[in-house]
């Protein structure tokens, strides 16, 4: 059975086709610019030399997906040979609100309660949608499935994902903690146990998907109990361009001393703030690395301050589980910052952990990093979304 999974963004998509008999991936690319002037694709094959590109108008999603079924059934850049060897579309969505624990066959009734989440996730999932009516058109009769970025924290107990506000806020509007990442986070977690030779349901494990975007959740026993974001994805780190966890009084305090309105404060939250607004450099870890290097105090303040919320949730979480028995670091800057992981561990002692140094000096594989007398196992595992949403495709489309 061969799956295609889809990522779409407000002007990008990103998908794979995998085949699920060995779960190889047969090919896989990025449009970007969708609706925009400049629109691209560009696709990749094992065994292709090189990426094929295509630069087409591309004037919504219903255009970007004909170009990527083209490009994926082509003679020369293809893995198949008709669109009929694809089985299933499995499509990321972000926001299932309360809806949705688990990933679900994409039924009008299912489509309709997405829509009815959006004003969650206003940016992600009518654009997540658009993806899925492109598909319904042209792949008519072939078994749709979404797969949510929120349902693995709906395990989260009601101590943990309700806010000290008026009880009515949440049942008039839903406003909770969701939690995001879930597909990562749960997809690490299963690695993980795999990798120790256990179960889930036999461990105690914190995941910290550290990139630009980033959350920490603690998993007990296969279940999440508690993740560092929230509402939306601009509750916990310190992110990219994201304030994470603030003081909320100084929302109105700002407004008023910049005279911004409600979405000049969220832009200035979600993408003016994180280690960009405090550094004035970059969203990119690896430039503010370079300028601490160089001695730039701003830089290394940032990177001191990432590595101590990070340190405090590993903390917080241990606390909460009554103990952790592996630590797993994914995603861009956790599969990639050998000297973030190692800071972040460091004086942690008290917890069991000890990293290895040469065993840390290692980037995107799967491995284990701490030294062979740690009592808390770290790992470093390559988060992989879309093999997850496969996988959750495969077993509905069955």
């Amino acid at each position: 059975m061969k799956v295609l999974v889809l990522n779409c963004g407000s002007s990008s998509l990103k998908y794979q086709l995998i085949d699920m008999k060995n779960e190889e991936v047969l090919c896989k690319g990025l449009v970007e610019r969708i609706g925009i002037e400049g629109s691209i694709l560009k696709h990749e094959k094992p065994g292709l030399e090189g990426k094929h590109i295509v630069e087409e108008a591309m004037n919504d999603h219903k255009d970007a997906i004909k170009h990527v079924l083209n490009a994926v059934v082509d003679a020369k850049v293809g893995a198949v040979k008709d669109m009929k060897e694809i089985d299933a579309v499995g499509h990321r969505i972000v926001h299932g609100g309360e809806k949705f624990a688990s990933s679900a066959v994409l039924t009008d009734e299912v489509i309709k309660a997405i829509e009815d989440c959006s004003a969650l996730a206003p940016l992600h999932n009518p654009a997540n949608l658009m993806g899925v009516e492109a598909c319904q058109a042209i792949l008519p009769g072939v078994v749709q499935v979404g797969v949510f970025d929120t349902a693995f924290h709906q395990t989260m107990p009601e101590k943990t994902f309700l806010y000290g506000l008026p009880h009515e806020l949440y049942t008039k509007y839903g406003i909770r903690r969701y939690g995001f990442h879930g597909t990562s986070h749960m997809y690490v977690t299963q690695k993980a146990a795999e990798m120790l030779g256990k179960s889930p349901e036999d461990l105690k494990i914190i995941t910290c998907h550290l990139g630009n975007g980033a959350s920490i959740a603690a998993v007990n026993h296969g279940k999440c109990l508690d993740t560092s974001m929230g509402l939306t994805p601009l509750e916990g780190l310190i992110m990219g361009t994201r304030c994470g966890d603030i003081d909320p009084a100084i929302i109105p305090f700002i407004m008023n001393k910049e005279g911004l309105d409600a979405d000049g404060v969220d832009n200035l939250m979600n993408k003016q703030s994180g280690v960009y607004g405090m550094t004035g450099i970059s969203s990119d870890f690896r430039d503010i690395e370079d300028a601490a290097k160089e001695g730039n105090k701003l830089a290394i303040n940032a990177l001191d301050a990432y590595v101590q919320r990070v340190k405090k949730y590993i903390g917080a979480y241990a606390a909460e589980m009554n103990g952790v028995d592996a630590i797993v670091f994914t995603a861009g800057l956790g599969e990639n910052g050998i000297g973030m992981r190692s800071d972040i561990c460091k004086d942690m002692e008290y917890l069991g952990v000890s990293v290895d140094a040469e065993k840390n000096n290692v980037r995107g594989k799967d491995t284990v990093i701490s030294s062979d007398d740690s009592k808390v196992k770290v790992l470093l595992i390559p988060t992989n979304e879309e093999l997850m949403i496969a996988r959750d495709t495969l077993k509905l489309a069955k």
